[in-house]
């Protein structure tokens, strides 16, 4: 089997092979989560780039990318598995006449019972379990790379059952018995940080913070990302995008957005930042209306400074 992530060095540039362009820190806990089998907590603002280092990862490693995107309500059946109890009752009408035929020879009711309970395996066997992520992962004849995605949306009960599953990585069927992974699937978790994830989580994970880019580490994903786009263009824009950051607005643009409006300049055929220009597509960029009219004011049509009226200079020089 393909070796990968021998280092942190061979770590950078797997990754950089992925088009994701990895700090030094991100390097080492990727190593680190991968020679030591634990699972990776990314943690950051949306669209920084966290659910891009997974896909970075499984590509990297030759890996299967199995997700499994969590929300509010989230339950154990529709992460683990499901019973397609469709196709249960589908088997059962086809098999009617074997099933009449068995239960007919019963001599009694609990006799008609017993033989009915013989015949539970054929019901509740692999044919019929539906695999959701968690279950996909462990069960996978290869080994996989498990992204669980923006674990802060669910809540703290499925939070609770997903610690068993990651110190195991084994789950009880009661149908079937305890299944245990075949390959110890290669684990990231991502958080937007909108809640407080319990220590309980955090001491199972390793803890990776991904903020927003510096300017130069930002202009290297534009380059490698858009790379039709004009360079002077990409430099003015990730600039305004870090002015934008700096501002005090309801959401900040995301890398991902900056990418889309790096793509949509490439689009319109731009070749320099000029003022129609932001005005036609900074909606790319900011989607709250609130943002976009501050932005507008601010860095687009700013207010011209108030004029002085004749003696204002005489009157503030009075004693």
């Amino acid at each position: 089997m393909t070796t990968f992530f021998d280092s942190t060095r061979s770590v950078k540039s797997d990754l950089s092979r992925q088009k994701y362009i990895a700090s030094d820190e991100i390097s080492t806990i990727v190593y680190l989560a991968h020679k030591l089998g634990k699972p990776l907590l990314a943690e950051g603002p949306a669209g920084v780039g966290k659910t891009e280092l997974a896909k970075a990862i499984a590509g990297a490693a030759g890996r299967e990318l199995i997700r499994l995107q969590c929300y509010e309500g989230l339950d154990e059946s529709k992460a683990l598995y499901e019973w397609e109890y469709s196709k249960q009752l589908l088997y059962t009408q086809l098999l009617r006449d074997k099933l009449n035929e068995t239960l007919g020879q019963a001599g009694s009711l609990a006799e008609a019972a017993d033989r009915l309970a013989k015949e539970e395996d054929v019901f509740f066997s692999d044919r019929f379990l539906l695999q959701r992520p968690l279950l996909k992962a462990i069960l996978s004849e290869q080994p996989s790379v498990l992204l669980i995605d923006e674990i802060d949306r669910a809540d703290a009960e499925f939070e609770a059952f997903l610690l068993e599953v990651l110190s195991d990585f084994q789950v009880s069927v009661p149908e079937l018995g305890t299944l245990a992974a075949k390959h110890k699937p290669f684990v990231v978790l991502t958080s937007n940080n909108t809640r407080e994830l319990s220590e309980a989580l955090k001491r199972r994970c390793l803890y990776l913070f991904i903020d927003y880019p510096t300017l130069q580490e930002e202009l290297a994903v534009v380059r490698l990302k858009v790379p039709d786009l004009n360079p002077k263009l990409a430099q003015q824009a990730v600039e305004f995008v870090q002015k934008l950051r700096n501002g005090d607005l309801r959401k900040s643009p995301s890398i991902s957005e900056t990418l889309d409006w790096a793509n949509a300049l490439v689009a319109l055929n731009a070749s320099n930042l000029e003022k129609d220009t932001l005005e036609e597509t900074l909606s790319v960029l900011l989607k709250h209306e609130a943002d976009l009219q501050k932005a507008k004011r601010q860095y687009i049509n700013p207010p011209p400074p108030p004029r002085q009226k004749p003696g204002d200079y005489g009157r503030f020089s009075e004693n």
